[in-house]
């Protein structure tokens, strides 16, 4: 079951060009566009006359033309031509969504249209300040669970195992981070930190460490599905856990998961550089290194899916690592509760 009543990323802003996009989101075909001033738009992607799909169709300057007949809809969902005949019937118009595009992604509310609220939608504004923050992005399918996704990145001490080799570190280092997490209003923070410990391949050939490092990592998950993050080391003893973290190497990440089924979703993440900012060269470096990482999480979500799928969840246990997880999944519990009992209400 999903949350309807919420902005999901529905693609990034680069994403929408000269061809309209076909994407399913909460397991509902979207189209997504860009009318003739630039503004996105999202309908539901089939057209009212004869069910073609719109991302099938081409971009006029009227609007979206489906490929089938020709019928061009605006960005509303409103049928505003049709070949052959000059009055259009009131009904011929197609679903629209509420859409937002702010901080290079393109946000899409899939509930009540008069409960989108953009004052809702999370700011990330490292993604639109390039001179500090350079970064870049990109898009991964999935066949797994977006929450599964999420699980991942609340439980951290899988790095030391599944990312050995990237950004991972010693495994007993990370479980026995020294972490405190708070609840806030719209999910939940936490701070991990690894004191005194070896950095991890990643770090060494993007800062040159040579000795032990005090490492930080700081998440905030915000419902449903984004989670920002800000990760960094310096050297041992320079004051980094008393907050003099300037020079040093640090960099921040952008997570968004968006359901495309129950068993699917698509995974949105960028990565920022923060320590070698007027050297482009050091931004691709960083994305060459912690995109196999994600790579890496993406085949073991798969695996879990295709587990789950053969054998069911009944017997799995929780561990002290769950905690966050936990809460964070009681959390979307109690939101979707809340949600259907308003529905069942009214």
């Amino acid at each position: 079951m999903f949350l309807r009543n919420a902005w999901y990323i529905a693609a990034w802003a680069d994403e929408l060009g000269e061809k309209p996009l076909g994407r399913r989101v909460c397991n509902e075909p979207i189209v997504l566009f860009r009318d003739s001033n630039g503004a996105a738009a999202a309908l539901t992607d089939r057209c009212c006359h004869r069910s073609a799909p719109l991302s099938q169709g081409t971009l006029v300057a009227t609007g979206l033309q489906c490929g089938y007949h020709g019928l061009i809809f605006d960005g509303s969902g409103k049928c505003v031509a049709i070949p052959g005949q000059s009055r259009i019937p009131d009904d011929a118009r197609v679903r629209s969504y509420p859409v937002v595009e702010k901080d290079q992604l393109v946000w899409l509310w899939m509930g009540e249209a008069g409960r989108a609220d953009p004052g809702k939608i999370l700011d990330f504004p490292y993604h639109n300040d390039r001179a500090h923050w350079p970064n870049k992005h990109a898009c991964y399918p999935i066949k797994g669970n977006y929450m599964l996704m999420v699980d991942n990145l609340m439980d951290l001490t899988h790095l030391g195992y599944l990312h050995a080799k990237t950004v991972g570190g010693n495994p007993a280092a990370h479980v026995g981070a020294e972490m405190k997490t708070t609840r806030t209003s719209t999910g939940i923070k936490f701070t991990r930190w690894l004191r005194n410990s070896v950095p991890p391949p990643t770090y060494v050939k993007a800062a040159g460490f040579t000795g032990r490092v005090d490492r930080w990592q700081e998440f905030e998950w915000v419902a449903p599905s984004s989670v920002l993050q800000w990760t960094g080391a310096a050297d041992v003893g320079t004051g980094a856990y008393e907050g003099k973290r300037e020079g040093g190497f640090q960099f921040r990440l952008f997570h968004g998961l968006t359901p495309e089924t129950e068993t699917s979703c698509f995974y949105f993440w960028s990565c920022a550089n923060g320590y070698r900012q007027n050297e482009p060269a050091a931004t691709e470096q960083l994305y060459s290194e912690i995109a196999p990482t994600f790579v890496e999480d993406k085949e073991m979500v798969e695996a879990q899916q295709a587990r789950m799928t053969e054998l069911g969840e009944a017997g799995l246990v929780d561990i002290a690592a769950d905690a966050n997880r936990m809460t964070m999944r009681r959390f979307m519990e109690r939101m979707i509760a809340e949600e259907v009992g308003a529905r069942a209400a009214e």
